[in-house]
C-alpha cells in the first residue's frame, strides 16, 4: 500500500490555546485521531511533531512513529525531516493532521486514481464557495495541473480561482525525494512549500494529477475555533445520519452529539439533548434521553436512560435508569433493575431485578438480586481515610433512611428497619433495628 506522513508540528496560533491544534476535538475525538482513522489502510503511519510534540506523543502513544521538526519552516521542510522513514516506501501519502473530515473511502479512491492514472504526484482538490486562505490550483488551458500557488503569493487573477489545494498528496517516492532537494524558501513566507514539488515534477516531465472531490467539506482544515465548530457540526450530522440509515430514531437529530466510535442498535430511540461519548455500545430497542449523557458504557437491549449520566459502566437488559440518576465509573447494573430519581451508584454491582428507587447512594457495594432499597439509603463507604466495601445478599429489604456503615454484610432475606444505622453484619432472615426508642412527653408544649 503506502506510508502515511501526517504533518502535526504547527503551533496553531489562531486557536489561542495551550493545547496543540491537532489535539483539539471534533465529536469527542482529536483532529489527528480522525486523520489517523482515515489513513488506517496505510502500511505505516508517521507523525511529524514539533510544537507541543510531547503532548501529541502522550496522546497517540506507540500507535505511530514520530519525526521531529524542531523549526517549523513549512510543509516541504516537514517532509524533509522524514526522508529516512519514507525512503523504503513506493508510495507516500502526505496529509495534514488538522483535516478531520477526510474519509478513508475518499483516500482509497484517490490512491486508486493515482495508481491507475500512472501519476507521479496526485493532489486532492475541490471547488469551494470561499477559497480565502487556501492555495489555488492553477491549470493549463487543457486542464492539466501546472502549479499550486499559496494565497499570499497569488496574483489577483489567481485569487479568482475556486479550486483549492487540500494539502493532501499521494507521491511516488522516487518523484518526491529528488524534488525535495530542489525546494527553496524564495516566497512571501520564506518557507519550503511542499506544493513547489508539483511544479518541479512537471518541469521534469513527470505526471501530476488532481483528484477532484465532490464534497469540499472533506478538505476543511482547522485554523481557529470557528472552523473547529463548523467541522464539528458537519461531523455530528454525518454520524447521526449514518445511525438513522441503520435503523436508529432521533427525535431531534440537531440536538444529538454522538461519538464516531459509538454503536447503536436498531429501533433504539435517541431523545433530544443526548450525548453519547467514546466507544459506547447501545443495544436494540433502547430509549436514551432526553438530557442524558452516556460515556464509554454498554447499555443492553430494552434499557432506558432518562435524563441521567452513565460513565464507564454497564447497564443490563430492560433496566430503567433515571430520571436524574448518576451511574459513576466501574458499575455493573443487572437486568430488570430500577435505578430511580436522584440515585447515585459508584463502583458497585447491582443484581437483577433490584430496586433503588430514589434518593439513595450506593458506593463500593456488591448487591444481590431482588434487593429493595428504601428512600434515603446511604452506603457510608468512606471513613475519612479509606474506602470500604459492603455486601447485600439476595432478597434483602433496606428500609427508608438507612445508613449502612461499611464494611458490613447484609444476609439473604434480611430486613432492616427504617431509620437504622447499621454497623455490624446482619444474618440471613434477620430483622435489624438500630435506632433510639421513641419517648412521648405528654403536655410538653403546654408546659
Amino acid at each position: 500500500m503506502y506510508s502515511a506522513l501526517i504533518l502535526a508540528a504547527g503551533e496553531g496560533k489562531r486557536m489561542k490555546s495551550a493545547l496543540p491544534k491537532v489535539l483539539h476535538q471534533v465529536e469527542f475525538k482529536s483532529l489527528i485521531g480522525w486523520v489517523l482513522e482515515a489513513v488506517s489502510a496505510a502500511d505505516e503511519r508517521i507523525v511529524v511533531v514539533g510544537h507541543g510534540g510531547e503532548q501529541v506523543k502522550a496522546a497517540l502513544g506507540d500507535s505511530v512513529r514520530y519525526v521531529v521538526q524542531a523549526q517549523q519552516l513549512g510543509t516541504g521542510h516537514a517532509v524533509m525531516q522524514a526522508r529516512e522513514q519514507i525512503a523504503g516506501s513506493k508510495y507516500v501519502l502526505v496529509i495534514s493532521g488538522d483535516t478531520p473530515l477526510i474519509t478513508k473511502n475518499t483516500l482509497d479512491m484517490a490512491f486508486a486514481y493515482h495508481r491507475s492514472g500512472g501519476n507521479d504526484i496526485t493532489v486532492l482538490t475541490a471547488h469551494v464557495p470561499d477559497p480565502y486562505g487556501y492555495g489555488r490550483v492553477v491549470r493549463s488551458y487543457g486542464g492539466d495541473v501546472e502549479r499550486i500557488v499559496e494565497h499570499k503569493d497569488a496574483s489577483s487573477e489567481e485569487l479568482m480561482i475556486s479550486e483549492i489545494n487540500s494539502g493532501i498528496y499521494f507521491f511516488n517516492t522516487d518523484a518526491l525525494l529528488p524534488a525535495l532537494d530542489k525546494l527553496t524558501s524564495n516566497n512571501a513566507q520564506e518557507e519550503y512549500y511542499l506544493t513547489d514539488t508539483l511544479e518541479i515534477a512537471i518541469g521534469e516531465g513527470k505526471k501530476v494529477g488532481a483528484f477532484l472531490l465532490g464534497d469540499h467539506n472533506e478538505l476543511l482544515g482547522i485554523n481557529d475555533r470557528a472552523q473547529l465548530a463548523a467541522a464539528s457540526e458537519i461531523m455530528r450530522r454525518r454520524i447521526v445520519d449514518a445511525h438513522m440509515q441503520n435503523g436508529v430514531t432521533f427525535i431531534a437529530p440537531q440536538t444529538a452529539y454522538i461519538s464516531g466510535d459509538a454503536a447503536i442498535g436498531r429501533d433504539t430511540i435517541i431523545m433530544p439533548n443526548t450525548i453519547i461519548e467514546g466507544k459506547t455500545v447501545i443495544g436494540e430497542g433502547c430509549v436514551i434521553g432526553p438530557n442524558s449523557r452516556i460515556d464509554n458504557s454498554r447499555i443492553a437491549d430494552g434499557a432506558e436512560v432518562n435524563s441521567s449520566v452513565v460513565v464507564r459502566s454497564a447497564v443490563g437488559e430492560d433496566t430503567h435508569v433515571g430520571p436524574f440518576a448518576y451511574i459513576r465509573p466501574n458499575c455493573t447494573i443487572g437486568s430488570g433493575v430500577k435505578i430511580g430519581d436522584f440515585v447515585e451508584v459508584k463502583n458497585s454491582v447491582i443484581g437483577n431485578k433490584t430496586k433503588v428507587s430514589h434518593l439513595t447512594y450506593v458506593g463500593d457495594a456488591d448487591v444481590g438480586e431482588r434487593v429493595n432499597f428504601g428512600c434515603g439509603t446511604v452506603l457510608v463507604n468512606y471513613d475519612g481515610v479509606k474506602k470500604h466495601r459492603s455486601e447485600i445478599a439476595d432478597d434483602a429489604f433496606i428500609g427508608c433512611n438507612t445508613n449502612l456503615v461499611s464494611p458490613v454484610k447484609v444476609g439473604k432475606r434480611a430486613f432492616i428497619a427504617a431509620g437504622s444505622t447499621i454497623t455490624s453484619d446482619v444474618p440471613d432472615d434477620a430483622l435489624a433495628i438500630a435506632r433510639a426508642y421513641q419517648t412521648n412527653r405528654t403536655d410538653w408544649k403546654r408546659k
